[in-house]
């Protein structure tokens, strides 16, 4: 597992180096193992941003690359630590982790157990998990090397006490990226009944791609909690908590950082109220997982701002609205397509950041024509207001 003396001083000396650089100007010394020490320069260097509590400590070896990319963040892992948290303490005795890998989730959510199982098919993640998990201090945890099915088929499990985590991969036997829950590996359709039989409590992590609703209509009854996870407005995981004595509407939780909306499926689904003008002195724009999850009739019953068009998904309110969940803007200017209020309106602007929304164009095409650079402070949104007119509104981020 862990290499020599002279490969771990080489890791520890170089870490905050280019690791391309290092694989061409690097000399190969023959006590080196120097694809094992890139990797775990490279693996450290996507610890600081990712995992900082495990780049903070020494020795944790990191897996390649790409699974280094895939893994869960500390943050995301945090998160999932929380919804076992919501479970009473006699409902999450044992966790068990049906598809340990990199181990990333399971050494978050152990904490959250007085007994932990790790599973996994891959002998050398068992190996780097058990090394891991030494470091970490978590010496409450039992490693079993195996295929998730047959393993749980065969473990001693109370239900009533159990919470099962499971992560199926998202690849086909050729490596192409896979979206719907019965084409990942394991099958969680094929499993389910035995994963709610052998735990009171199932967290099932699935692609950000899929549509929560049809995630909901495969899995059936049991589905107790929706929750779509964003980090930095971008949607990183889809959650389902399936929970043996569930009946009736699930709960949806729509998370971005710090912001948390919960609502249910019949809350969710109503239209949203209409701005009765194209005037605004404030634009915002739902977040990543709000705009995953669809609840935008939702928005306008809970926050003083209204639509400013059906199919927009942008929201407006004279007044600035500082608990909205998304990106809040200040309107400086509104103009049409005219030339003449364009160069009016744009004057003194060389660059912005443009998005448009149910417009004719582009945002790239609009940027041609408004003969802007990309970035800089100004924010101009192109869309059609409920009146059918194509407008520009500039804007200052709040």
């Amino acid at each position: 597992m862990v290499r020599n003396e002279a490969t771990i001083r080489f890791v520890r000396e170089h870490r905050e180096e280019d690791v391309r650089a290092l694989a061409l100007q690097a000399r190969r010394d023959g006590d080196v193992d120097l694809t094992w020490a890139l990797d775990q320069i490279q693996g450290w260097q996507t610890a600081r941003r990712k995992l900082p509590s495990w780049a903070a400590t020494d020795g944790v070896v990191y897996p390649p690359h790409l699974s280094m990319e895939q893994c869960s963040s500390e943050q995301t892992a945090i998160y999932k630590c929380g919804i076992m948290e919501q479970v009473p303490q006699e409902g999450r005795e044992m966790l068990i982790d049906l598809t340990g890998g990199f181990g990333v989730d399971f050494a978050f959510m152990a904490r959250c157990s007085n007994h932990a199982i790790y599973v996994e098919r891959q002998e050398h993640l068992c190996e780097t998990a058990q090394h891991n998990f030494n470091l970490l201090g978590l010496h409450h945890v039992r490693i079993i090397h195996g295929d998730a099915e047959e393993v749980l088929s065969h473990l001693d499990t109370q239900p009533g006490n159990t919470f099962i985590y499971i992560d199926p991969a998202r690849r086909d036997s050729n490596k192409a990226r896979t979206y719907a829950i019965a084409d990942c590996t394991p099958n969680v359709m094929e499993m389910k009944e035995m994963l709610i039989n052998a735990g009171h409590h199932v967290l099932i992590k699935l692609s950000p791609m899929l549509d929560w609703h049809k995630a909901v209509n495969d899995l059936g009854e049991h589905v107790a909690e929706i929750h779509i996870v964003s980090a930095a407005n971008e949607c990183k995981e889809l959650l389902i908590l399936m929970a043996a004595d569930h009946k009736g509407e699930p709960t949806i939780h729509c998370v971005n950082d710090n912001q948390h909306l919960i609502y249910t499926p019949s809350e969710g689904d109503v239209p949203a109220a209409i701005a009765e003008s194209d005037n605004a002195g404030f634009i915002y724009e739902p977040n990543a997982s709000i705009m995953k999850a669809g609840c935008f009739g939702l928005l306008a019953q809970r926050y003083p701002v209204k639509a400013l068009a059906p199919d927009s998904h942008l929201f407006v309110s004279a007044e600035q609205v500082k608990d909205f969940p998304g990106r809040q803007f200040a309107v400086t200017a509104i103009t049409t397509m005219n030339k003449k209020e364009l160069a009016s309106a744009l004057k003194g602007i060389t660059r912005a950041n443009i998005a448009t929304r149910n417009f004719p164009m582009t945002a790239q095409q609009l940027r041609h024509r408004l003969r802007l650079q990309d970035g800089g402070d100004t924010y101009i949104f192109g869309t059609t207001t409920a009146t059918a007119h194509h407008l520009l509104y500039i804007c200052q981020k709040l």
